[in-house]
């Protein structure tokens, strides 16, 4: 007969705790590891922001080097990527504009952030007639198309690249105030939020050390998806003259100058333009990544 020998105390104390729990963050890391999709987009946003870091080191030619007799060239071994109607080098023209849309993609993201997180902590947070007129008109907003308040805004100010990057900024800012302003109203009424107050926190303390770090997840998933939009409206404000102006380029004002050398050279067209899909394109995986990663974190507050 076998002889069950219960386990006790001082056994349980012996055995050793192999198992410890996993923190957030090394739980999203193993989550995202199996997004492959967004793992390969992931490495190739860092391979195109490498390479427009680089781009001194990296490039062939001066990019703004103009040679007549090399003008319209295709693809060749002296010109990788071919040559303007300038006869500018296409690859290293390619890669310092590279910099140019990557920095203003970052900079109008951070704009619509620095406007819309704050005015959102502080219409969830607060609610009453500061939410209703800051959601009124984070509404007139986006009831504007955003291309076309993007171009007023572009008119108003100065035909730019700063002018181009507030104009993103503020066309995205109320993207970023409805998603702060959501998560806020899901966690505002948590107990720990009525423990902070009821040992006499301060509005601004419970906002930026309990409501801000929930309202995060989200959040990162939206500055994904903004990079690719910024890098997508930059190249269309500068496509129709009012971004970029020379002699300094971005992928958006090559494609623009290049239009009326398709047929004859249609490589001026297709590149930049492939530089502009497939860096959108990553970010959005990207982001859709993230979002899958965080699972219900980040699905809680956006309902």
């Amino acid at each position: 007969m076998t002889t069950i020998r219960p386990t006790t105390a001082a056994g349980a104390r012996e055995r050793p705790l192999t198992d410890r729990p996993e923190s957030p963050r090394q739980r999203f890391v193993r989550r995202f590891r199996r997004e492959r999709p967004a793992v390969v987009a992931l490495v190739v946003v860092v391979l195109i922001a490498l390479a427009a870091l680089l781009a001194p080191l990296l490039a062939t030619h001066d990019p703004d080097a103009q040679v007549l007799t090399d003008r319209l060239q295709a693809p060749n071994g002296e010109h990788w990527f071919g040559t303007d109607d300038l006869g500018r080098d296409v690859y290293s023209r390619l890669l310092y504009a590279g910099r140019i849309s990557l920095l203003a993609a970052v900079q109008a993201t951070a704009i619509g952030i620095a406007i819309g997180v704050p005015l959102g902590l502080a219409a969830g947070y607060l609610r009453g007639w500061v939410d209703v007129v800051l959601s009124r008109i984070a509404d007139a907003v986006m009831s504007i198309p955003a291309l076309l308040l993007a171009l007023a805004i572009v008119g108003i100010l100065e035909p730019d690249l700063t002018s181009a990057m507030i104009a993103i900024g503020l066309v995205y800012a109320p993207q970023f105030f409805r998603l702060t302003r959501a998560s806020t109203l899901a966690v505002r009424e948590e107990t720990f939020i009525e423990a902070a107050r009821s040992v006499g926190g301060t509005s601004r303390a419970i906002i930026t050390g309990h409501v801000l770090p929930n309202a995060l997840s989200p959040l990162v998933v939206q500055i994904s998806l903004a990079m690719g939009f910024a890098i997508l409206f930059e190249a269309s404000i500068s496509f129709l003259g009012l971004g970029v102006q020379p002699p300094d380029s971005s992928w958006g004002s090559m494609l623009g100058r290049s239009t009326r050398f398709f047929e004859q050279s249609p490589h001026l067209v297709l590149i930049p333009g492939l530089a502009i899909l497939v860096t959108v394109l990553a970010f959005n995986v990207i982001g859709d990544g993230v979002r899958d990663s965080l699972g219900r974190e980040v699905r809680r507050p956006t309902q």
